[in-house]
């Protein structure tokens, strides 16, 4: 039998197919593909599967992908984590305020989307509670990251506000839902769709940081339309499989610039005649994210903000 998975908890997977659920583990083998990975299956993932009578039912084939995402496992480890599979779009909640979500989390997030060819939008959470400050940070980076070419949302999940922006953005799609902890994804959904009723948390005051309330991830079909992987927040966005060519090829503004380089093969450092230098010089490459390209090019994990709207 053939069916979609729709939640992972690490060593069970439900499975749905004919309208029903069952749940599965995986077959041995399967475990021993030789990818490197915490998790063979993912969410969004078709797979064939047998059930015997009085038995546990059994993954035992992966049905081709059609895209992907993953990010490094922890920060100690060589593995990778599938986040999802299968899917039309990205959406990353992203906050501010209690807590703050850093550039370069965001920009790591955008460059694996765009290694695996999937379109990213940004989602601005918790407006409701921002300072001036925090306004005129937020719409300095809309400005440059719409310049790129990346769709930006500004919501309130609390308060309703622009909602129904983000339904329409959902609407007929497979979307994967990611952020730090604490950026009000499990919030955003049970306004989408409050039949669905996920556990949400209070913001941590001490450590300014959110608790995880989802702890595996899961598909959920939205009553507006479109289906929604919710997946645990994650403190950080580990790369991984990245060549240097890989990365200034993912960054958009970057890539556009590489044929007014001097040498063919620039890393955009130290060479001379380097457009991509020049134009992060001129203002005309946000500061920010020339930074997380050589952040990423050096395999640091630095977080950094600054008033880049004075």
């Amino acid at each position: 039998m053939k069916g979609l998975v729709v939640k992972s908890t690490g060593s069970w997977y439900s499975v749905r197919y004919e309208g029903r659920i069952e749940k599965c583990k995986i077959r041995g083998k399967l475990k021993l593909r030789g990818e490197r990975t915490t998790n063979p299956i993912a969410v969004g993932d078709f797979v064939e599967f047998e059930t015997k009578k009085g038995e546990t039912a059994v993954i035992k084939k992966i049905m081709p992908r059609k895209n992907y995402i993953i990010r490094k496992s922890t920060n100690l480890s060589r593995r990778k984590h599938v986040i999802a599979a299968n899917i039309d779009q990205a959406v990353l909640l992203v906050s501010l305020s209690k807590p703050e979500t850093t550039l370069q989390f965001i920009d790591r997030f955008l460059v694996t989307a765009e290694i695996y060819k999937i379109p990213a939008k940004i989602v601005f959470n918790k407006i409701d509670i921002y300072s001036e400050d925090n306004k005129l940070y937020m719409n300095a980076l809309i400005k440059e990251y719409e310049k790129i070419g990346y769709n930006c949302f500004q919501i309130s999940a609390t308060e309703n506000i622009n909602l129904d922006k983000i339904k329409s953005l959902l609407n007929n799609k497979v979307s994967l839902l990611s952020g730090n902890s604490g950026v009000g994804k499990s919030t955003l959904i049970n306004q989408l769709d409050s039949s669905l009723q996920l556990q949400t948390d209070e913001i941590s005051e001490y450590h300014q940081s959110g608790k995880h309330t989802t702890t595996f991830a899961e598909m959920f079909d939205l009553q507006s339309g479109g289906s929604i992987i919710d997946t645990p927040g994650i403190k950080g966005f580990g790369t991984v499989d990245m060549s240097k060519e890989d990365i200034a090829h993912n960054f958009p503004e970057i890539f556009a610039l590489l044929p007014n380089c001097k040498f063919h093969n620039c890393t955009h450092t130290h060479e001379p005649d380097c457009a991509v230098k020049y134009a992060s010089e001129k203002d005309e490459i946000a500061w920010w994210r020339y930074n997380s390209y050589l952040s990423m090019l050096e395999g640091e994990d630095d977080k950094y903000r600054e008033d880049i709207y004075k």
